[in-house]
């Protein structure tokens, strides 16, 4: 039987504390955390799917604005652009660690979300975003404002963050949906098939109505 003493041994006193100061009953709140990974889990398809599809989506733009697939070679000689040769110098680093050839896909492919998403922020705004805006073709006209695109981006970066971290999440599960579906408003800003391509199998859906059912009480 797996009791109280079973998971903070093996998740920590701290990461489990919360859970069994909200649930009188202990086997109630070993549910919630199992709740909690479940959610963490039916992300994957949504936030993985999204990230690639920003990475691709800003690189063909950048590479479009630099006339060269190394779009990143021109950083160091742009003002405005210098700070950013950090990301590429560590991405490099991390190819050439396990003695891999340094090519342009593999370094579009190391960079961090963090860094694609710090690309629209406001100080590099006069110098990319004329250019990156294009990367959201189907971003509603009303919106069509750098921080409308950035706001988002970066928000969802911190519970991507959250969940990579094995941070607790399922606490609000209607605002859980709520991200669920601005993860699937900015996919669809980018490319309007990318949301109905995912629909058949993001579980995200399925697992919260369970977890409503089993947690909360809900049908």
């Amino acid at each position: 039987m797996y009791n109280k003493q079973f998971f903070e041994k093996v998740f920590s006193n701290k990461r489990m504390e919360r859970y069994f100061k909200a649930h009188q009953n202990e086997q109630k709140a070993i549910l919630h955390y199992q709740c909690n990974v479940e959610l963490a889990e039916a992300f994957y398809v949504s936030l993985s799917t999204f990230e690639v599809a920003l990475r691709n989506a800003l690189s063909r733009e950048l590479q479009t604005m630099a006339g060269r697939e190394d779009w990143y070679a021109i950083f160091p000689t742009t003002p405005g652009l210098i700070g950013l040769n950090r990301y590429i110098t560590q991405a490099q680093k991390q190819i050439a660690g396990r003695n891999e050839t340094i090519t342009a896909s593999k370094v579009v492919a190391e960079l961090t979300l963090g860094f694609w998403v710090s690309l629209l922020n406001s100080e590099y705004e006069r110098i990319l975003w004329k250019d990156l805006r294009r990367a959201f073709p189907y971003l509603p006209k009303h919106l069509r404002q750098r921080r409308n695109v950035s706001a988002p981006l970066n928000s969802l970066r911190s519970f991507r963050n959250r969940i990579f971290h094995n941070e607790s999440i399922c606490w609000n599960i209607n605002r859980v949906e709520d991200i669920h579906d601005e993860i699937i408003q900015v996919m669809g800003w980018i490319n309007k098939d990318i949301p109905v391509w995912i629909e058949p199998f993001d579980r995200f859906a399925s697992v919260v109505s369970k977890i409503r059912k089993v947690l909360l009480g809900h049908d």
